[in-house]
C-alpha cells in the first residue's frame, strides 16, 4: 500500500494573494493500493463536513483526472484517508486533497510524472498555485501562473520563525471571501500590495523581521475579507502586543496566523491563549513549525 502524507498550507500571505504561501506540520495522509474492481474509500477521521466516499470525493477525481491526463485506464482502487488540516479554514485541505490524488494516482501508475510535472496539474486544478506549490515542495513557495503554465520559487524560511495557527470554530468558505472583494483596484492600492510583497519576499530571504509587519500589509484582501472573522483586527494587534513579527489572514480565511520567533514562542503562546479565550468564538492555537519537504510518498 502507498502512502501519502501531505502539508497543510496558509496562502494568500499579507500583499501576496494568490501568489505566495507556506506548509506547516500538519498533515493530511492517504493510503491507495489497486484494488480488482470499483472504487472503496475509508474516511479514518470524521469532520463537521462529511467527506465522500464515492466517485465524488476530490482525491479519487483527482486521480481520475491524471489518468485522463496521461490516456491511461483508472484502475479500481482503494482509498483510506485520515485527515487532520480542518476543512473550510484556510489552510489547504482542498488543495492537500488534490496533491495527494495526484502522487497517488502517478504512484500507481509507476511514477511516470516528475514533482515539477505535478505541480503544474495541481496548480491548473487549483486555479492559482499559492497553496498547491508549498504542499508539494514545503518551505515558503512564491509562485505565478497563465491558462498554460506556472512557475515559482521556493524560498528557505528562517530557522527560528514559528506559525502561531489561530483557528476559530466557524467556516468561511471561499465562495463568499471571494464574493466581498471589489472588480477593481486604484493604481495606488497596486503599489501599494506590489511593494508590500516584494518586501516580503526579500525580507523573508535575508531574515529582516523588523520588516515583517510592513510588509504584511495588505490592501486587496484582508480589509474585505476582515468583515467574515470577527475581531479579525483585534486580535493581530494582540499577537502584535504578544511578540507576533507579523500576522495576516490564512487563506481565505477563517484562521488567522502569526509569524513568532522561537525565544518569543512560549510567551506569545500564554499571552494569546489568555486573550483568545475572552472572545466570542472558540479559537483554537498551535504553534506549528514549518514544513521543509512538502509531500511524502512511501511504500508500507
Amino acid at each position: 500500500m502507498i502512502h501519502i502524507r501531505i502539508p497543510a498550507t496558509s496562502a494568500n500571505m499579507g500583499p501576496g494573494f494568490d501568489s505566495i504561501g507556506i506548509a506547516v506540520e500538519l498533515y493530511n495522509h492517504i493510503w491507495v493500493e489497486e484494488q480488482t474492481t470499483g472504487l472503496t474509500i475509508e474516511v479514518k477521521r470524521k469532520q463537521a463536513i462529511p467527506v465522500p466516499t464515492d466517485e465524488t470525493n476530490l482525491i479519487y477525481e483527482t486521480m481520475k483526472y491524471f489518468y485522463d491526463q496521461k490516456g491511461l485506464e483508472m484502475p479500481g482502487v482503494k482509498i483510506i484517508q485520515e485527515d487532520f488540516i480542518p476543512m473550510v479554514r484556510g489552510l489547504g485541505s482542498s488543495a492537500a486533497c488534490i496533491v495527494g490524488g495526484l502522487f497517488a494516482a502517478n504512484a500507481l501508475a509507476g511514477n511516470i510524472a516528475d514533482r515539477d510535472e505535478l505541480a503544474q496539474m495541481a496548480a491548473q486544478l487549483e486555479g492559482h498555485p499559492d497553496n498547491s506549490n508549498p504542499a508539494i515542495y514545503g518551505s515558503m513557495v512564491v509562485g505565478a501562473q497563465d491558462e498554460k503554465s506556472m512557475g515559482y520559487v521556493r524560498l528557505e524560511l528562517p530557522d527560528d520563525l514559528i506559525f502561531a495557527t489561530m483557528i476559530p470554530d466557524f467556516p468561511v468558505s471561499t465562495a463568499d471571501a471571494r464574493r466581498v472583494l471589489p472588480d477593481e483596484y486604484t493604481r495606488k492600492d497596486m503599489v501599494f500590495n506590489a511593494s508590500r510583497a516584494a518586501l516580503l519576499v526579500a525580507s523573508m530571504m535575508t531574515g529582516k523581521y523588523e520588516n515583517f509587519d510592513m510588509a504584511m500589509e495588505d490592501c486587496v484582501h484582508q480589509p474585505y475579507r476582515a468583515q467574515l472573522i470577527p475581531g479579525m483586527n483585534e486580535i493581530f494587534a494582540h499577537a502584535k502586543e504578544s511578540g507576533a513579527v507579523a500576522s495576516y489572514l490564512s487563506g481565505a480565511g477563517s484562521t488567522l496566523m502569526a509569524m513568532v520567533t522561537k525565544d518569543k514562542a512560549e510567551e506569545f503562546e500564554r499571552k494569546m491563549s489568555e486573550y483568545l479565550g475572552t472572545l466570542e468564538h472558540n479559537w483554537e492555537l498551535k504553534l506549528l513549525k514549518p514544513d521543509m519537504q512538502g509531500v511524502l510518498v512511501e511504500t508500507e
